[in-house]
């Protein structure tokens, strides 16, 4: 690849969308997703979205279980790759350049594009080796002392753990776990951050931590997260799309972008009824 230039579904509506700042244009978009559709087997799980990927900015991905969310995540870095009967179809091009195309290697599209998963999976190593372990991989020529102290503070995790490197990160809280496997994904230098529920395991105040670092990550990186927890969309991010799921005559479900816009416009001024009725608890 060429280098790159409080759970809401069935509640209210989100009272503090009002408060976000508006995002700003879409100019040079780092993903343009067009006409994509996720087959698994026969089954079309996702079909026909449309949808461009701002850089330096927080896409949140909202709708009920079984939509498609987070299968559509793991279509940008590559993920349903490793699933023997995933079929991608359709077109996605990250910097203009296809991300299924024949000479694209999905190793390197995965470490460009790194994903932090919904229940923590640190390694059973030490919370220093968990960072090192991406750099040795590729080859870091640098110091990874300062490679893993550098990560740790950008993750808002060192001073927590500075005097404790070499103990087991099995031994971390599930916050400090899972801000531990954010600064491993960061460790690696990707240019996008892929979150699937990041927050669904963890307290209200380790939540509150997680999204403080994403808003200070997006300064830096490109962020695009599922969420279940509409406050939480409406706290971080600048755009939100908002899937549901098409039922058809046989009684199969296949997910469907219905909405994506501005958080604040999605949230206080849907265009689509059936955006209404989800973020206003009528259905989720």
């Amino acid at each position: 690849m060429t280098p790159p230039p409080g759970h809401a579904s069935g509640g209210t509506r989100p009272p503090d969308v009002a408060h976000r700042d508006a995002a700003p244009p879409l100019a040079g978009p780092v993903f343009e997703v067009g006409s994509l559709s996720v087959f698994y087997g026969d089954h079309e799980a996702v079909r026909d979205v449309n949808m461009n990927i701002g850089a330096r900015q927080i896409t949140a991905m909202i709708g009920p279980s079984g939509c498609g969310k987070s299968t559509v995540l793991r279509c940008f870095n590559r993920m349903n790759d490793l699933l023997p009967d995933a079929r991608v179809v359709g077109k996605i091009r990250y910097h203009n350049e296809d991300l299924y195309g024949r000479d694209v290697d999905p190793i390197e599209v995965r470490r460009r594009i790194g994903m932090v998963f919904q229940k923590p999976n640190p390694f059973p190593k030490s919370i220093y080796d968990n960072i090192a372990y991406g750099p040795r991989v590729g080859g870091f020529k640098g110091s990874l002392d300062d490679l893993v102290e550098e990560t740790l503070t950008h993750a808002a995790l060192w001073d927590e753990v500075k005097d404790k490197l070499k103990t087991s990160a099995l031994a971390l809280s599930g916050g400090q776990q899972q801000r531990l496997c954010i600064a491993r994904t960061i460790a690696v230098k990707p240019e996008v951050i892929l979150m699937d529920e990041p927050c669904s395991s963890l307290d209200p105040i380790a939540t509150a931590k997680i999204e403080d670092l994403m808003e200070h990550l997006a300064q830096e990186f490109t962020i695009i997260v599922v969420t279940h927890n509409m406050q939480q969309a409406a706290r971080v991010s600048e755009r939100t799309a908002f899937f549901s799921a098409d039922v058809d005559k046989n009684g199969v479900r296949h997910g469907r972008l219905v909405e994506y816009d501005e958080t604040g416009n999605l949230f206080s001024n849907p265009s689509d009824q059936r955006t209404e009725d989800y973020i206003s608890g009528r259905f989720g």
